[in-house]
């Protein structure tokens, strides 16, 4: 799906007056992920108005590539600008994969452009001095490493980082598959747990392995990113209570 898919037509939503309703508007490369993601936020930020784009091609050329290539990078900088030309106060990504694209495009817009996985490498930094990164794609791996690394340097800290790819999870989860994908990031998890304090799970599609790893007493924090990312929301969106 190359063109974007939107919940909110942009005309009628410049059409109505948005200075007191929270509008966000939301770049996904996963459709299954959207209804989940409007139910996290929704929840974080109430009587929030969603507007999501809908676009495969960019985690598809991301991964083709190995890294997000100079086309998709500008289409981080149109997606941001459509966003703020729809009214939107803030762009949230929900993919890892295109998460440093997304913050080199928010140079070019006047609303925030949220990383979905920022606040779980903060938190990681925070919670241990030996940090396992897991991801189903090599090219959401590199991309959440770099991340969590940048900010242990901000924060004057050096934990051991150590990054594995979970071999055939991600094409398990194309296929359909959802157990045996599960089922492939927990064996993996289980072998980095003894190694780690926390275990990060790269991508927002992981998150469901969460509840399994509960069963592992004495085990690593594990974080992923949906929860997580969300507590950004209340930066942009301050509560009237506060």
């Amino acid at each position: 799906m190359n063109s974007p898919l939107n919940t909110l037509d942009p005309l009628a939503v410049a059409a109505q007056d948005t200075s007191h309703t929270p509008f966000l508007a939301m770049l996904h490369t996963v459709p299954g992920l959207v209804t989940g993601m409007e139910t996290l936020a929704a929840g974080t930020v109430p009587g929030l108005r969603v507007l999501h784009y809908v676009d495969e091609s960019l985690l598809q050329d991301t991964v083709a590539h190995g890294t997000t290539p100079g086309h998709v990078r500008r289409r981080l900088v149109n997606y941001a600008r459509y966003a703020e030309e729809s009214g939107a106060q803030a762009l949230f990504v929900s993919c890892s994969s295109i998460g440093e694209a997304a913050t080199a495009a928010a140079d070019f817009v006047s609303i925030p452009v949220l990383r979905i996985d920022t606040p779980m490498a903060e938190l990681a930094v925070a919670f241990g001095d030996r940090i396992g990164v897991l991801a189903t794609l090599s090219a959401t791996l590199g991309p959440t490493t770099r991340l969590v690394q940048d900010t242990a340097k901000r924060q004057d800290k050096t934990p051991t980082i150590t990054a594995r790819i979970v071999d055939g999870a991600f094409s398990a989860l194309r296929a359909g598959d959802r157990a045996m994908h599960d089922r492939l990031v927990l064996a993996a998890f289980s072998e980095l747990a003894a190694e780690c304090d926390v275990v990060v799970l790269a991508q927002a599609s992981m998150a469901p392995v969460i509840e399994h790893t509960q069963d592992q007493s004495g085990g690593p924090t594990v974080l992923a990113s949906p929860d997580s990312g969300m507590t950004q929301l209340s930066t942009v969106f301050p509560s009237k209570d506060s």
